[in-house]
């Protein structure tokens, strides 16, 4: 650390507060009222809902298909949902797990988990029941309990219950009667309530979104300032402006845009089920400036009729924010070459937070880079004997910043060497310092004693003009070890077969690298979030 650093970081944050807009003309005690406001939720991930609630009470906060909800109606509904879960027969929970999709349930019960000091776990919608009470099961243990969850996901929720039957539920939303116990009615019975606060931080729980196996939980308690400046020097946010949000929530990704937004009083248009032209619709009605998205939505949105497309101008975009999964970089070009050049994608991780953001300029020049580190944040590239590899080598992402989660719920933690925590990726960085990642390390494929990485396999799959998207497994074989499978998605109209397919790759790549076996489905199965279920493409070719 430079002498200056004491004095020039403030000040560096300082400046782009001013220039986010998030440091603004306003009353002395104002301020005040927000730093009491924040004081008062512990400085935790979701004090920006109090400090927008001072700010600006009367304008909207969140837009949700039931309306608009001001900062300051948001406050209270969560003072009135968490005094109601401290009125429970039962005395108040110490876990909340949080089953529902992106509406005003789903924040009135983060907020108020908050308020009480009960810890969030945050549950991904797709859960069957068996994985659903697995987690819950681990992450409960001990503790009591309350899900609550949208009325879609009952039969899901009884199922995974049914060994816990005092579990408290609680329904989100719900499109009927509802005969159960539900937000809305604790709110209204409990309205202008306030509760006891707790003296202690809540943690959040989130779950990883690996494809494989029941999803670990990563606790988070609180950001650090530099990721704010780190963010706000990389994405043109700005304090008070409308943003659509319509990554799912519950998924690390989504939940940060949501935490952020709140902190930069931004209000919050989404909506339950993600439609690509609605989704448009809501940036151009709202004339919102900024979209967070999973990857996959790119897909669909580009995905749409050129008649479709022409019918939204998304003029009013900034930034149209990206994470979870790889981009295509087809798919990249053609948004931007429509709607500006307006993407950033950010490689994030749930332990380590946010690592890089590619900024429209670098996805023009690359557009399959995960872009540079953000500010404050080491990249390391180590071979298996932890050394660095020279630049465009191969190897593990090891990464070092401030925002590196508190642990796993299970006690374990990830892998580190010399301060820097592995990533679980691996990839490399070029001459001019941007970060590629070609895989998970554990999706190298050993192949006749050669490695072959998918993501090479598949882009180079990608770039025939009759596909759509590709992806690579690997399949174990008698003879070689593994041998490469791909799966692949066709362009509408096309009709190139596998041998055709094969010989484009040979064409373009080794030998070892050309898949023995090549499979079109109509689409490519994916997790809520966007990301190839590679358990299910390999069930697929044991069936094959």
């Amino acid at each position: 650390m430079g002498i200056t650093d004491p004095i020039t970081k403030p000040l560096g944050l300082l400046s782009t507060m001013v220039r986010a807009g998030i440091i603004a003309p306003m009353r002395p005690d104002k301020y005040l009222r927000i730093g009491a406001a924040m004081q008062r939720e512990n400085m935790a991930i979701t004090s920006g809902f109090a400090a927008a609630a001072q700010r600006c009470g009367d304008r909207a906060g969140l837009v949700d298909e039931l309306g608009i909800l001001t900062w300051r109606q948001i406050d209270r509904r969560a003072d009135a949902f968490a005094a109601a879960l401290q009125a429970l027969p039962g005395g108040q929970p110490e876990v909340i797990g949080l089953m529902a999709r992106n509406h005003r349930g789903f924040v009135d019960a983060l907020i108020a988990a908050n308020r009480i000091g009960a810890e969030v776990l945050l549950l991904n919608t797709s859960f069957a029941g068996p994985a659903l009470a697995e987690v819950l099961e681990r992450e409960g243990a001990g503790k009591s309990v309350a899900v609550v969850y949208d009325e879609e996901f009952t039969e899901t929720v009884d199922r995974a219950l049914a060994e816990r039957p005092d579990t408290t539920r609680i329904v989100a939303w719900t499109d009927t009667p509802a005969a159960s116990l539900t937000v809305e009615q604790m709110i209204t019975e409990h309205e202008g309530q306030e509760p006891r606060r707790a003296a202690a931080k809540s943690r959040v729980i989130l779950l990883t979104s690996g494809t494989t196996g029941t999803p670990k939980g990563a606790t988070h308690s609180g950001g650090d300032p530099s990721v704010l400046k780190a963010i706000l020097d990389r994405t043109p946010w700005r304090a008070e402006q409308p943003v659509v949000i319509v990554a799912p929530m519950f998924h690390a990704w989504g939940f940060s845009q949501l935490a952020f937004a709140a902190s930069m009083a931004c209000t919050v248009i989404t909506r339950r089920k993600f439609d690509p032209e609605a989704t448009l619709d809501l940036v151009d009605r709202h004339r919102a400036t900024g979209l967070c998205v999973v990857p996959v939505m790119f897909d669909r949105i580009m995905d749409l009729p050129e008649a479709v497309l022409d019918k939204y101008s998304g003029r009013s975009l900034r930034f149209a924010s990206a994470s979870g999964s790889r981009m295509r970089p087809d798919v990249v070009i053609a948004f931007m070459d429509r709607f500006g050049d307006v993407i950033y994608n950010n490689y994030n991780a749930t332990e380590a937070g946010m690592i890089a953001t590619a900024t429209p300029r670098d996805l023009r020049a690359a557009p399959d880079t995960a872009g540079r580190p953000a500010e404050g944040t080491e990249i390391r590239i180590l071979d298996s004997d932890m050394t660095e590899v020279p630049t465009g080598g191969v190897g593990s992402i090891y990464v070092r910043n401030s925002t590196q989660f508190d642990g796993y719920t299970s006690g374990h933690s990830k892998d580190f060497h010399e301060g820097f925590m592995s990533s679980g990726d691996v990839g490399y960085v070029d001459e001019a310092g941007r970060l590629f990642v070609v895989g998970r390390d554990d999706e190298m494929i050993v192949s006749g004693g050669e490695n072959v990485y998918p993501i090479e396999v598949e882009n180079t799959l990608a770039a025939h003009p009759e596909v759509a998207e590709a992806s690579v497994i690997g399949v174990d074989d008698e003879q070689y070890g593994q041998r490469l499978a791909a799966f692949v998605v066709l362009k509408a109209g096309a009709a190139v077969t596998p041998e055709t397919l094969k010989q484009h790759v040979r064409e373009n790549l080794a030998n070892y690298k050309v898949p023995r076996e090549i499979t079109i489905l109509d689409e490519l199965p994916r997790s809520i979030t966007g990301k190839i279920s590679r358990k299910e493409l390999q069930d697929r070719s044991g069936k094959a």
